[in-house]
């Protein structure tokens, strides 16, 4: 492997699940400009789905995924990776702990779907926020989103519990087609609460929203996002 850690090598953190991995993957590819293999970004996917359930730790008392994130890291530093990206957004709960273990930047989630707000047009205001019970118990994006102006709307317990649960487990299953439905319904109810967009904060949602017709309003897919700020670092 590499002995030292290239600037423009980027480490991919993954496995939490697996889909959602290698969708970041292939956006990260086709949203990089480029007309030859040698134009895009040299890329270390570590994709471990034995990662502890990171909702079932916050909320359930669920094993500590802490160690097996960190595991991770060590690999992407071995393989000399210059900086990390992580297409799971609830794993972005330890991201104090995994920024402790290592000196590489890690690229955060949040920040990068407030850029991609930005890039939107959607500068402050209402925004609909969907993600994991986990993510929305963790707060992750009213505690960074809150300061740049914005007021997350979230989904009720209810539509948690009967929808949005549902539908990411499903696409966790490979069973997109179905997760469709429940979750653009959320996404409507979200709007219809005053919403000026929606953040798909969870990256099985944006391969739900996927399997379906687009939805005919502003919608931040963190996968998108992720990869635009990946590409910004390694492209600067």
């Amino acid at each position: 492997m590499f002995a030292v850690a290239d600037a423009r090598i980027l480490g991919v953190l993954g496995g939490m699940g697996p889909l959602a991995s290698a969708w970041f993957m292939q956006r990260l590819t086709l949203l990089t400009q480029a007309e030859r293999d040698q134009d895009h970004i040299p890329t270390m996917l570590w994709s471990d789905p034995r990662v502890p359930d990171r909702t079932a730790a916050r909320v359930a008392g669920g094993e500590d995924p802490l160690p097996a994130l960190v595991r991770g890291i060590r690999g992407l530093e071995a393989a000399g990776c210059g900086a990390i990206a992580i297409p799971c957004n609830t794993a972005h709960g330890w991201y104090d702990g995994m920024r402790a273990a290592t000196k590489l930047p890690i690229l955060h989630i949040v920040d990068a779907a407030g850029a991609e707000l930005q890039r939107l047009g959607v500068a402050g205001g209402r925004i609909g926020v969907m993600g994991t019970a986990g993510t929305l118990a963790m707060r992750l994006y009213q505690q960074r989103l809150d300061g740049l102006g914005y007021e997350c709307l979230t989904p009720s317990d209810a539509e948690m519990q009967s929808r949005v649960t549902p539908a990411i487990t499903a696409v966790k299953a490979n069973k997109l087609v179905e997760s469709y439905e429940p979750l653009a319904e959320v996404a409507r109810s979200l709007m219809a609460r005053g919403a000026k967009a929606v953040v798909l904060g969870c990256t099985e949602i944006p391969l739900g929203i996927a399997a379906g017709p687009a939805l005919p309003f502003p919608v931040a897919d963190t996968i998108d996002a992720l990869a635009r700020a990946a590409i910004a670092w390694a492209k600067p």
